[in-house]
């Protein structure tokens, strides 16, 4: 069962990224990362209400915070990265360092103890979501910013990942909602300084707290799936999200999949089976 969260997980979040992709280039990312934000804390909030809690604990809620501090930070070094045109850099550094971050503090700091086969997964992993966010492709002048701002970034997704997975289960959904307000106030001051970006049609609003709230079902789904998992094969099986903008921008947008990403699907799913097994 929690494999299969974490694998819903990586759904949702790949179809977040999809998603925002699309709105991003309409609107200013700033927006889309702010109001998505917004988005992800009514949904939160909402979620908390209506599976009440056991019993809210403050130190649940302060590793939620902590969690939604590195939502922040990776979100906003991300689209920073993405703002600067190095994708083939910024993606593949930020979710590979990532995983290998958590897995490693998971595995040294917390003692977590994956089988045989889950380590197996957890090798292939690494090289998949390389190969599957086209890296190795090179990322022309701005390769010196693309990774400055992927490795702060996969920085966020580790604190994330591994302070979320700290939150007991009597305190429910709670520390993704207190995640949430702790990312908002982390992106507040981005925000101010792009104001005018806010200022937007009634529609795209709309579509940029929709995207935030997906995202927060997506964590919603990997909180669940780490009370009931070692947190270091659910990081790597959510962690998997970057193989579905592909798959979709393959389909939907008839985009061209190079020999490198087509490995890395298959890597993907091989080390899905693996983790799972494991």
């Amino acid at each position: 069962m929690g494999a299969l969260l974490a694998l819903s997980s990586a759904v949702v979040y790949g179809i977040v990224d999809f998603a925002g992709g699309l709105l991003s280039r309409h609107i200013h990312h700033a927006a889309v990362t702010f109001l998505g934000q917004l988005g992800g804390l009514l949904l939160a909030c909402a979620a908390a209400i209506l599976l009440p809690a056991d019993a809210v604990h403050t130190a649940d809620l302060l590793w939620g915070a902590l969690s939604g501090v590195g939502s922040g930070v990776a979100m906003r070094f991300l689209n920073r990265g993405l703002s600067r045109g190095a994708m083939s850099v910024v993606v593949p550094v930020s979710a590979v360092t990532g995983v290998a971050l958590s897995v490693l503090c998971g595995v040294l700091v917390l003692g977590d103890r994956p089988g045989t086969l889950a380590w197996l997964g957890i090798a292939v992993t690494v090289p998949a979501l390389w190969f599957v966010s086209g890296g190795g492709g090179g990322g022309g002048g701005d390769a010196g910013k693309g990774t400055a701002d992927g490795l702060l970034a996969s920085a966020g997704v580790a604190v994330q990942y591994l302070a979320l997975g700290q939150a007991g289960p009597a305190s429910g959904l709670w520390p993704v909602a207190a995640g949430r307000v702790a990312a908002v106030l982390v992106l507040l001051p981005d925000a101010a300084r792009h104001a005018r970006r806010l200022k937007l049609p009634p529609g795209r609003c709309v579509q940029a707290l929709l995207i935030g709230a997906g995202a927060a079902l997506g964590l919603v789904l990997y909180l669940l799936a780490a009370q009931r998992q070692l947190l270091a094969v659910a990081v790597v099986l959510a962690s998997l999200y970057p193989a579905l903008p592909v798959v979709l921008g393959l389909a939907l947008l008839h985009e061209r999949i190079s020999r490198r990403q087509a490995l890395g699907l298959l890597g993907a799913g091989a080390a899905t089976v693996l983790l799972t097994l494991g």
